[in-house]
Order: structure tokens, then C-alpha cells, then sequence
């Protein structure tokens, strides 16, 4: 018998949600089925549709928030964020749809005209991460679905409960029931759905690991489109500065918002060592002051639990692994409750260090390393294989250029955390952070191809060249 898929409040260890795994090949066949009618409506219905859709999302507003709260841990008002994400991705898909996938005709030879036009994939799976379970898959999904495509949607078998919900409200709002499936299971069900031989492309969001399992997976199938998301080491720099309040501030956001889990989060402050031990104590001073307790709790808490309990194991024994090869604590990671997994935001200066691990430590702990000078700064951020987002904190206009110039990430901010990443920009790394599919407005790009057409409404042809000339007293005979 197959286990049932679980799912518990972090805050708490309550049992939230329980489910049976859910039947691929049936999933696919009801996608398949649907998609060649969903593809045939006109697109001002499946505008219409997804805007209603909108409408939907604006009643259950709460009760989505407060799911996604439970089901995550992450604070209430963070979690009412990720809701109003999800409606405002209509918007902007309809707005990316029509710029980049638009209808062009091009005059031709011969008074022909040439169309560009595009088409849908087919099936789309989507795979779903835990720490943005409906904004991030909703930000595949709806432009999939205006595209023309069908969906099999796996969230995360962390986060089920909310994915079922969100599948709900699409279709509430009228999106056939077999255009946008439900598929419940585990990592072995995520490899699959990507490998069904009806699956025409796949959209994940998720670890380095599994994101390079399944572009291995696809190596041998060219045919299918591939989008990965894959998380960061990412840098923060901080340089020179009299702003020393605002820069340990966006240090913090950087860090610890959403308990560290973001794939934009901050994993290491890379410091100009004349401003490190002011800013240091600044940031420090700061993180002390963070509460950290259950979504609902008041006063409203900065930071909740992570996921679950075997991420907060792994974190701290990551601290203590940095600490025992030469990182020096600067802010202890505490488990503050036991049997739960919160944990305190953590600070360590890993200068010291002779090798730095290049991890994505997906939590509340900053890596602190000092420099003295800009060159070794922009070095030490490229010092990893991720490439999704960077931060410079202070310099010049002319520094930040050079910054920018150089920095191998696909987001780079300059006095903005490394997490503010707008919904109408392109949104993707490089390295293993991605594998050149942005997201967020440049979906359009992977969720229909281009289609180019010569096209002219009489036969007219002829042939100038390479002809034997006409045997007139043949034909006269």
C-alpha cells in the first residue's frame, strides 16, 4: 500500500492535510484530453477566464493567506503578500503575452506576407516549491494556461494543501476541470511527470540538486521546453557608506525575510573591512530585535519557523559545521522550542575560513567575509556556481557600474535588498541557478514557441534558372 502524503503546521506539529498520491498517466490523459479545446478558445476568453479568476482569488483572500501561513509557517501578513502576488500575475502575464509572444506580419516576395505567430506546447508540469507554494507555481501556471497549454500541477509534498486549494480556485473561475490537474506525491512522482512521454515541457522551482537531476533527465529529449529555477548563494556587498542604519536594515531583509527561505535570501555580506565591525554591530543590534513566533502570533513576528524540522536540523548543523572550520559566531543559531522548528536568524564570519563551502543554506543564516579591497569584493561574490541575485550596498555610481559589469547573477540591485525582484522584470539566474529560462514577465517565452509562415492567398511561382530551354518544333509536332 502507498503512504499517504502528510502535511503539518510548522508553528504547531498539527496535522493540516492529509491525501492519497495521485495516478500520472491518468493525470496526463485528462490534460491531454483537454488541451486541444482550451488551445482552440480564442485568447479574450482565456484572458477573461484567468481575470475572473482574479475575482476568485479577492474572495478567498483570507482563507488562502491563512492557509499558506499554517501550511508554511511563515508570518500572516508575508503570507497575505504571496496572495496578492498571485492576482497581480494576471495582469502583468496578459501585459508579457502581448509583447513578447504578439502576431507580426512582414511583407514577402512575390506580395506574400510573413506571420509570426505562436503555439502552445501542450501539456505543461509544473513543479512547485514549498516556500511560495501558490505565487510561484500560479507564476508558471497562468501564463502556461494564457498561452493555450493544459497543466499537471505537483506542489510540493510539504506544501499540498495549499496547491490543492489554488487548483480549486482556477477552477472556480472556470478553467476546465482537465486543463489544470492535480498531481499529489513525492519527489519520485515529480521525475515521473517529467518524463511521460505526453508532458510536452516542465516548469521548476526548487533545489540546485533535483533542478540538475531533471535537465540530465532531458538530455536525450530535446523536443520537450525546460525551466528551471534553482536557488543561489547569493551575495550581498556592502561598501562605502554613511548610511550605516539603512544598510544594516536591508542586510536583514535580505537575510532573514521569510525565515531565510527565499531563493534571493542573502547567504554571505561581503564587507569592505574598514566599515565591517560598525555595520556588523548595526546588523547584529538589528537581528536581536527580530521576533520570531507563530503566523498568527501579536505582536506580528518577522520570522516564523522553517519548514519543517529536518530543515532546521540541517541549519544547525551547518552552523555548527562552519563554526568548528574556522567560522567565528557573531549571532548564535538557537532552537528556541523544542520539537519545533524555529529557529533564531544567525550571524558568522567565515573570513577565516581556508575553504568556504558553496552551498545554498536554504534559512536564517548570514556568512560574513571581509575584504579590503572592491576588485577582491566583486571576486569573492563570484566566488560560487549559483548566479541568481546580488546586491551592492554603498560605493559610487562608478563602483556599482563596475559591480554590475561583472557579477554573474540574473537579478544585481544596487541599495535594494537581494530579494526585490519586481513581478514585471524578468526574473532567472545563471550558473546552476538556472539554465537561461527567466521567469515572472519572460514566461511568455517558454510557454508558446514561434511559428513563422509564408503566406499568400493564389498560388504564384516560377522558375528563373536551371531550365532547359523550350523544344518549339517539338511542341509544334
Amino acid at each position: 500500500m502507498v503512504a499517504p502524503i502528510t502535511s503539518h503546521e510548522p508553528a504547531t506539529g498539527t496535522l493540516l492535510w492529509q491525501g492519497e498520491p495521485g495516478d500520472i498517466d491518468a493525470e496526463v490523459a485528462r490534460a491531454r484530453g483537454a488541451w486541444p479545446r482550451w488551445a482552440a478558445q480564442p485568447i479574450a476568453y482565456r484572458i477573461e477566464t484567468l481575470r475572473r479568476f482574479v475575482n476568485v482569488v479577492r474572495r478567498h483572500e483570507d482563507a488562502l493567506a491563512d492557509l499558506i501561513a499554517r501550511e508554511t509557517g511563515k508570518p500572516l501578513w508575508d503570507a497575505r503578500a504571496e496572495v496578492s502576488a498571485v492576482m497581480g500575475k494576471v495582469d502583468v502575464s496578459v501585459a508579457a503575452y502581448s509583447e513578447r509572444t504578439g502576431q507580426r506580419r512582414l511583407e514577402a516576395a512575390l506580395g506574400a506576407r510573413q506571420s509570426v505567430r505562436h503555439k502552445p506546447h501542450g501539456v505543461m508540469a509544473v513543479l512547485g516549491p514549498y516556500n511560495f507554494p501558490a505565487h510561484l507555481p500560479n507564476g508558471h501556471i497562468i501564463p502556461a494556461l494564457l498561452a493555450g497549454n493544459a497543466v499537471v500541477f505537483k506542489p510540493s509534498d510539504k506544501t499540498p494543501a495549499v496547491g490543492e486549494m489554488l487548483v480549486k480556485l482556477y477552477h472556480e473561475a472556470g478553467v476546465p476541470t482537465d486543463a489544470v490537474r492535480l498531481l499529489i506525491g513525492g519527489a519520485d512522482a515529480g521525475k515521473a511527470l517529467a518524463a511521460h512521454p505526453d508532458v510536452g515541457g516542465i516548469l521548476f522551482t526548487g533545489s540546485a540538486q533535483t533542478g540538475i537531476a531533471i535537465n540530465r533527465q532531458f538530455a536525450a529529449q530535446p523536443s520537450k521546453i525546460l525551466a528551471l529555477e534553482m536557488g543561489g548563494n547569493n551575495p550581498i556587498v556592502a561598501w562605502d557608506t554613511p548610511e550605516i542604519s539603512a544598510a544594516a536594515t536591508i542586510i536583514v531583509q535580505s537575510a532573514f525575510m521569510t525565515s531565510g527561505q527565499r531563493c534571493t535570501a542573502a547567504s554571505r555580506l561581503i564587507v569592505k573591512e574598514s566599515l565591517a565591525d560598525r555595520l556588523i554591530a548595526e546588523v547584529k543590534k538589528l537581528a536581536d530585535r527580530l521576533i520570531v513566533d507563530h503566523p498568527h502570533a501579536d505582536p506580528a513576528p518577522y520570522m516564523g519557523p522553517v519548514i519543517d524540522n529536518q530543515a532546521a536540523d540541517g541549519l544547525t548543523e551547518s552552523f555548527l559545521w562552519l563554526m568548528s572550520h574556522g567560522g567565528r559566531p557573531i549571532k548564535h543559531m538557537v532552537r528556541p522550542q523544542k520539537g519545533l522548528p524555529f529557529l533564531s536568524p544567525a550571524i558568522i564570519d567565515v573570513t577565516g575560513m581556508k575553504e568556504r563551502p558553496d552551498v545554498e543554506l536554504f534559512g536564517p543564516l548570514l556568512q560574513v567575509i571581509r575584504v579590503t579591497e572592491f576588485g577582491d569584493a566583486i571576486a569573492e561574490a563570484n566566488n560560487t556556481r549559483y548566479g541568481l541575485s546580488a546586491s551592492l550596498i554603498g560605493g559610487s555610481p562608478e563602483q556599482y557600474n563596475q559591480f554590475w559589469s561583472n557579477i554573474r547573477a540574473g537579478v544585481v540591485n544596487w541599495n535594494r535588498p537581494t530579494n526585490g525582484a519586481a513581478s514585471n522584470a524578468p526574473f532567472g539566474g545563471v550558473g546552476i541557478s538556472g539554465n537561461h529560462r527567466p521567469s515572472a514577465y519572460y514566461a511568455a517565452d517558454y510557454c508558446a514557441y514561434p511559428v513563422v509562415s509564408a503566406e499568400i492567398e493564389t498560388p504564384r511561382a516560377s522558375i528563373g534558372v536551371g531550365l532547359k530551354d523550350i523544344d518549339v518544333a517539338a511542341m509544334g509536332d
